[in-house]
């Protein structure tokens, strides 16, 4: 079974992130949009308009999980229940929560050491 196809997105946290995407703005040409984050556009013959997010998030942000860390890698794959279904049966800790949205569904897992990992799988036409 496939499982991760790429990386969908780095989020982290920071103190200021307006000010954070300002300076990545500025000093590294990142197109740091009024939502906060940035898109990087990659593509493949199967998915010509793919991109990987690059966000800041509030330092107080819950989206990371309870373990504390201060970053959260978010994984594109194609079979979110497939890859939920294999990882609970291997004995790893998968959330029970999947969101659905405009953007794709999402999951999540628990590393080992209580890093928060999102597993995204993107809408049919992304």
């Amino acid at each position: 079974m496939e499982r991760v196809t790429g990386i969908g997105g780095i989020f982290f946290k920071a103190k200021d992130p307006a000010a954070l995407g300002a300076w990545y703005r500025e000093h590294l040409g990142l197109d740091v949009q009024e939502w906060g984050g940035a898109m990087l556009p990659w593509g493949t013959p199967e998915n010509p308009t793919g991109v990987t997010l690059w966000t800041p998030f509030p330092a107080d942000t819950a989206h990371f999980g309870s373990g504390g860390a201060s970053f959260m890698v978010n994984f594109r794959v194609r079979d979110l229940d497939a890859l939920l279904a294999a990882l609970r049966a291997e004995g790893c800790a998968v959330e029970d929560k999947v969101d659905d949205s405009e953007y794709g569904r999402f999951g999540w897992v628990v590393d080992p050491e209580g890093n928060r990992v999102e597993l995204w799988q993107p809408p049919a036409d992304g």
